[in-house]
């Protein structure tokens, strides 16, 4: 996975305002790790194969795991004082991840409301192969300012 950024300043929290992209590269070593630390086994996250026979086209990427990226972008751009208040997804397309290199999810926001004096609503945007697998992902970010 890729290093965090620094979070934004207080001044690109109005609404409207961009938030910059978040990339993260995804590996099967990545899903394995996932699936230790969360005990979903299941072997269309290893396993092409079993991929294959449900239809799938090729070992995918955790659900959860994409969500938590996502989500992992939103409390980065807000910083340490941040708390994530809700969250809702859902799931567009999988993500494909081929062996070797793997693939990159990107990850970019923008804040649609300032519902009170510290509560932020950001609609997200999650991409992988130009393609968005997360669809109406928002978040209500409480920002502690």
């Amino acid at each position: 996975m890729t290093t965090p950024t620094a979070p934004l300043p207080d001044t690109s929290h109005a609404p409207g305002a961009r938030l910059p992209e978040r990339r993260f590269a995804l590996t099967r070593a990545d899903l394995v790790r996932y699936a230790g630390a969360s005990g979903d086994f299941n072997p269309i996250h290893y396993d092409e194969r079993a991929a294959g026979a449900l239809g799938l086209p090729g070992v995918i990427a955790h659900g959860m795991l994409t969500m938590g990226l996502a989500a992992t972008a939103v409390t980065e751009w807000f910083g340490p004082s941040a708390q994530v208040a809700e969250y809702e997804t859902r799931f567009a397309r999988p993500v494909v991840v081929p062996p070797g290199e793997g693939v990159e999810l990107a990850v970019s926001g923008r804040v649609d409301a300032v519902l009170d004096g510290s509560r932020v609503r950001v609609v997200l945007t999650a991409l992988c192969g130009g393609e968005r697998v997360l669809a109406r992902a928002r978040a209500v970010v409480v920002t502690g300012r």
